[in-house]
């Protein structure tokens, strides 16, 4: 037997073995530990805190969004925590693709020992750009593309959301599939008339998975004693628990539309806690998007999320999470 054969059948062995963890999902191909997702923008692109994340239990980390060129985006204050949840407009800053394509590159080096895999998240200005952006992101080699087309935090230039109409979110897929050479995920807006349409509108165009649902809103807080808006934009999407509601039904209705295809749903808005996610995969989801539950609660969320659903499948005699996933579809 040759090194190169015998490290491989270590590869498989170590595959095999992972895959038979209660808690491991298979996303589009590409093993997670476990079904939590570090939800985009939440951390930026940080090696340290990647690692740091990893080690404490995460499943998969998505990037902070990029675009082709730099972006500054809003001055602050540009992210609130109003109570129930945080009112943000950050306006999508971001270093460029060709700073972001270096910065994944190492982020995957150093996340290789914790088998954490990384998404990418991109963001264009145009159907065009999505192409090129694609072509440039896969030169990182992320282990998945998010596409966001769906951020309600929208400047003049910006008339509407690409996810606010099936057509056009069906030819950014196509876009993107063309170039890509990882699965592709589209992460959808709640700010629609049908959310489930739009996805049966991306999967029909070859998205592998979708992710929901982005912030709500734009909404708006004020200082009630200045009488001005607390967030430099004054409106942001809103995001946390007050959206949690509303992010289940989305993910529940993209899962009764998806019903008989293999595209699968990372169910984001809201989650917190172990209950949380696992109402999340009641309705179908795959994995579980965790983004303001870390600034409330810190890094250790993960591993608390997943303890918990741990001690619900050991309680309910469930030896995998597809053995409750999806039960509320009826």
């Amino acid at each position: 037997m040759n090194v190169k054969t015998a490290v491989n059948e270590s590869e498989t062995t170590v595959l095999r073995r992972e895959s038979a963890d209660p808690l491991a999902v298979n996303l589009c191909g590409v093993l997670l530990r476990n079904p939590t997702v570090l939800a985009s923008g939440i951390l930026g692109l940080s090696n340290e805190v990647f690692v740091r994340v990893a080690r404490l239990g995460v499943g998969g980390i998505t990037t902070k969004s990029c675009s082709l060129q730099p972006r500054a985006g809003w001055h602050n204050p540009t992210i609130v925590n109003y109570g129930p949840g945080l009112i943000n407009a950050v306006g999508l800053s971001n270093p460029g693709v060709e700073v972001m394509v270096e910065e994944i590159r190492a982020a995957k080096v150093h996340l290789k020992p914790y088998g954490v895999p990384i998404i990418a998240s991109i963001f264009a200005n145009t159907i065009y750009d999505f192409g090129t952006l694609t072509r440039y992101i896969c030169e990182a080699e992320p282990d998945l593309i998010e596409v966001n087309i769906s951020c309600p935090n929208l400047d003049t230039a910006h008339e509407e959301m690409f996810s606010s109409n099936a057509f056009v979110s069906a030819q950014v897929t196509r876009m993107v599939k063309r170039y890509a050479r990882c699965p592709v995920i589209i992460k959808l807006s709640p700010n629609v008339e049908s959310i489930a349409s739009i996805a049966r509108e991306v999967v029909n165009a070859g998205a592998d998975a979708i992710c929901a649902i982005n912030s709500v809103g734009p909404g708006m807080v004020l200082d009630i004693d200045t009488g001005k808006p607390l967030l430099s934009n004054r409106t942001g999407g809103v995001s946390g628990p007050a959206i949690r509601p509303i992010a289940v039904r989305c993910v529940y209705d993209i899962c009764m539309a998806l019903r008989g295809k293999k595209a699968q749903v990372i169910g984001t808005g809201g989650v917190t806690n172990a209950r949380d996610a696992i109402e999340m995969i009641l309705v179908g989801a795959t994995c579980v998007g965790i983004g303001s539950a870390v600034v409330h609660h810190g890094y250790g969320v993960f591993s608390d999320v997943t303890a918990g659903i741990q001690q619900y499948m050991d309680q309910h005699g469930y030896r995998s999470l597809d053995e409750f996933r999806g039960r509320a579809l009826t």
